[in-house]
């Protein structure tokens, strides 16, 4: 009996022994945790560049998130990433970092009225989501934001409905506002904001649908104030009528502000209006440095002709700000090649059209990593600009020309060329509606040769590959599918791995794309590094000669020889060595007398001419610093049918991360595309296919049969040893 009793008593107390080690490890595990990231892209874990942001500030930084409670699938999953998400931010940040996140129900009590208002105050508004409930799709408005606060300076995420490249942003907004706070305090003089606007404009302002011009001044003003609270006082407005001061009009002529001139016309009333004009827009400087921002927007309607809208006031006043970032040097400068028939990143001319549709899409992702600065080659290239694109050009590059952006890459500096081999010219609008479609001339800008130099060229061909897009045919036009063979699809397996940056970059779209080469012993001799980013599948071949990408007339060759793999987009790294060594400087070309045309830049000897009329500058580099070249044989691939507005598309993360990888910011590149959604399925034939079908199909009841007759096998096989043993017992 007694034996019995221990017996129980010892199960009672291993019971409580292993309920006190239970309880022990989770009150360790409330305060000594670890999470482990299994994810291939390590999409839940901070990226060194966002553990950097936050181990260095010196300000507190407060993030005040929204989310309104019991949210459906899957934005409670969103929800929660983004606790986890600051959770890290508060374990890798310094005592400066804090967050709070406000449950903004839809309750009618007091505290979820504050956070509602609270939220409001920083722009974030409830969005409408879908919720599906009991076979029962209902929609239901919530919040879901956040606002970053550092020092005055406020930064919004208005709308949280996905994870996708939310790290990101959120280190990108405290890395601007850090450079922010200090470019800001850092400041000699104040940032002048100055309202161009003629007061002649009151007169036809009802006739053009712009009504409350008079009004317009006090405005601005008050938006101007509110945002120099933010600012640390650093902002100075002012305001002019360059109808009544004639020095206004020609500044605002200077700086290409609006101009509206109308001819005298009686109104519906019989009232004559007089002719006259005027000028409206905004200013931003600071330093020698000028943002222009438009008050007034000329939009071309159907049938109505050019209209006139006034800018939006919010929009307005993110403008701003984002000017006077851009005039202080927040963000880090990078340089764009204007001229030379290079792809715009805006129009040329406020309303007006232009052949080539601006870049806005890329535009918009650059400025938001970047102060973009234009650069016009005859006024010379910036040596404090860290990279300069060069997109599309199409016009020709004097030695001079050359010269200069052969002596920029020697200082150390980074090109990122896209460079066509081809130019669509439209033909006239008759002839297009009668079908025909742009004709292909080669395009020849002399900058080739600096290329061959370093040992890169760009095909006179175009790829297709079998490997391409795909069109849907709408129904009207007899529906089914068409390749479009000019737009090759480069697949994950010709992407170049071992290039972190493109690690997480599983797809890309080509459009008019020429293949690239290296020249294998030029890169040799000069110790340079050439690095192939990726290339066309084995089914592409070239397009060459007389050049006509439409599908009908470009079908795919039955010679087999004509197929191969194509190179196409390199970087090539090291110290290059100069195309005008031994050369001396080239000098710069002055304006020629009479024709106002510019002299050529090549090499002008004793006696051929006027030397007076030209200038050098400095000595001839002959071998450079550490530099980097970017080739792509396509300018297509930055425009907006290619690179979409949120950067969130594999081109767009590619392109930008390409720019960033020129700029030393590796680190950015490779958190941003982390989050890469786009994952296709590995090609297969179309009999293994049809074997994976089949085991989907099949499979599973085979095996669930497979594995009944395994178990009744073995209980017979029980059942029959039960018998011999106890049958040999008796």
């Amino acid at each position: 009996m007694r034996t019995f009793e221990r017996a129980r008593a010892h199960k009672y107390y291993k019971f409580l022994v292993y309920l006190a080690v239970v309880i022990l490890l989770n009150a360790a595990g409330a305060t000594l945790f670890f999470r482990l990231d299994l994810t291939a892209n390590k999409t839940y874990s901070l990226s060194a560049a966002s553990r950097e942001a936050v181990a260095t500030l010196s300000e507190p930084l407060t993030v005040k998130v929204f989310f309104t409670d019991h949210l459906p699938a899957p934005y409670n999953d969103t929800e929660r990433y983004v606790h986890d998400l600051l959770d890290e931010y508060a374990v890798a940040g310094n005592s400066y970092f804090n967050y709070q996140f406000y449950n903004v129900s839809t309750e009618d009590n007091k505290k979820a009225s504050e956070n509602r208002d609270l939220a409001q105050s920083f722009g974030i508004y409830p969005v409408q989501i879908q919720n599906i409930e009991q076979d029962e799709v209902k929609f239901q408005k919530a919040y879901m934001g956040m606002a970053l606060i550092h020092g005055n300076i406020v930064k919004t995420i208005p709308t949280i409905t996905s994870t996708e490249g939310l790290e990101y942003r959120i280190t990108s907004d405290i890395q601007e506002m850090n450079n922010k706070i200090s470019a800001l305090l850092d400041l000699k003089h104040k940032v002048s904001v100055r309202l161009i606007l003629s007061s002649s404009l009151e007169a036809v302002g009802p006739y053009l649908n712009l009504p409350g011009l008079a009004q317009l001044q006090g405005r601005i003003k008050d938006m101007v104030e509110k945002l120099n609270a933010k600012s640390y006082g650093k902002l100075a407005f002012s305001a002019v009528d360059p109808s009544s001061d004639a020095a206004a009009g020609q500044e605002a002529q200077k700086a290409g502000v609006l101009s509206l001139r109308w001819e005298a016309f009686r109104d519906r009333r019989g009232r004559l209006i007089q002719a006259d004009h005027g000028y409206a827009g905004i200013l931003v400087a600071y330093g020698g440095k000028t943002e222009k921002i438009s008050l007034i927007k000329p939009v071309t309607l159907p049938l109505f002709g050019t209209q006139y809208e006034l800018a939006d006031m919010g929009k307005l006043r993110q403008s701003i700000d984002d000017a006077v970032e851009n005039v202080i040097d927040v963000n880090e400068e990078i340089g764009y090649l204007a001229g030379h028939g290079t792809l715009p990143l805006r129009a040329t001319m406020e309303g007006a059209a232009t052949e080539e549709k601006p870049l806005s899409h890329f535009r918009k992702l650059l400025s938001g990593e970047y102060t973009v600065r234009e650069v016009n080659l005859k006024d010379g290239i910036p040596a404090e600009l860290p990279t300069l694109i060069i997109a599309g050009p199409k016009e020709k590059f004097s030695d001079y020309d050359l010269y200069q952006l052969d002596q920029y890459l020697m200082k150390g500096r980074n090109l990122a060329i896209f460079l066509d081999s081809f130019h669509a010219v439209e033909p006239p609008p008759q002839y297009r509606m009668m079908g025909q479609g742009p004709s292909y001339v080669p395009v020849d800008t002399g900058i080739g040769k600096l290329l061959s130099h370093y040992g890169l060229s760009v095909g006179k061909s175009y790829v297709l590959d079998k490997n391409c897009y795909t069109q849907r045919i709408p129904e009207t036009l007899g529906g089914g599918q068409r390749k479009i063979y000019v737009a090759p699809i480069v697949k994950d397996e010709f992407i170049n791995k071992g290039v972190p940056f493109l690690r997480n970059i599983k797809g890309l779209v080509m459009l008019n794309a020429s293949p690239v080469e290296v020249d294998r012993e030029t890169i040799k001799d000069d110790g340079l590094k050439a690095i192939k980013l990726f290339s066309s599948s084995r089914k592409a071949w070239e397009l060459s000669g007389r050049i006509n990408p439409n599908s009908m007339f470009s079908r795919p060759p039955l010679d087999k020889s004509r197929y191969g793999q194509m190179p196409l987009a390199y970087i090539i790294q090291g110290e290059f060595p100069s195309y005008f060594k031994g050369r001396g400087p080239v000098p710069k070309p002055a304006p020629a007398k009479g024709n106002g045309n510019s002299a050529k830049g090549s090499t002008v000897k004793k006696g051929d001419a006027d030397l007076s009329h030209f200038k050098s500058e400095g000595a001839t580099i002959d071998r450079g610093k550490p530099g980097k070249i970017f080739l792509i044989g396509s300018s297509e691939v930055l425009k907006n049918d290619i690179v979409d507005s949120n950067g969130s598309t594999p081109n767009a993360q590619f392109i930008m991360n390409v720019i960033d990888y020129l700029n030393g910011r590796e680190s950015y590149a490779l958190m941003r595309s982390k989050s890469q959604s786009f994952n296709p399925l590995m090609d297969t034939t179309a009999s293994a296919r049809t074997f994976i079908k089949s085991v989907n199909i099949a499979g599973l009841p085979l095996l669930v049969i497979l594995a009944g007759l395994f178990v009744w096998f073995r209980r017979e096989r029980r059942k029959r040893l039960i018998q011999r043993i106890f049958g040999e017992k008796h």
